[in-house]
């Protein structure tokens, strides 16, 4: 359940896993706990949880290539734009390196089994940036801004009134 008023997390939160699918719980518990608390409601807090969780997914399976054990962050933090709340989410590894602008993932109508993880990161957020890490890996940033609809609805209905 989504707070009425939204919230900003007071500091970021780090998450530091291993490479292993068995911690992708321990990431899907802190993003939806961060999401629940700026005000998200709990189909977006469900999405962005998704979108994480196939982000870590594709870094165990295409960054450490199936290798347990190696090390992923990732950190979670509110952000303000124009008066609206949102939350940006920075996965880190360590893995191999691919050109960005290589990363896509297959259209939903190829029906066969996986390689929609980016096609739903894409979907649901409304940022995604994958860039290089130096000396070695990559970085996912994503962003999911709270959606502004309920106030609207208050405005529309003043605006309604007045005419």
């Amino acid at each position: 359940m989504g707070s009425s008023r939204p919230q900003q997390l007071d500091q970021p939160v780090v998450v530091q896993i291993t490479s292993d699918t068995a911690n992708v719980a321990k990431v899907r518990t802190a993003v939806v706990k961060a999401a629940r608390r700026i005000g998200f409601p709990e189909p977006d807090v469900a999405a962005v949880a998704l979108a994480i969780d196939e982000a870590v997914a594709n870094v165990i399976k295409h960054g450490y290539e199936g290798c347990s054990g190696k090390p992923i962050e990732v950190t979670i933090e509110g952000v303000c734009r124009d008066d609206n709340h949102g939350l940006q989410i920075t996965i880190c590894d360590c893995g191999r390196q691919v050109d960005p602008t290589t990363i896509a993932g297959r259209e939903p109508e190829d029906v066969r089994p996986g390689g929609l993880g980016t096609h739903i990161i894409k979907t649901i957020c409304d940022e995604v940036e994958y860039t290089h890490r130096q000396p070695a890996g990559m970085q996912l940033r994503v962003l999911k801004m709270l959606d502004k609809r309920p106030d609207n609805v208050g405005e529309e209905t003043t605006r309604a009134e007045q005419e």
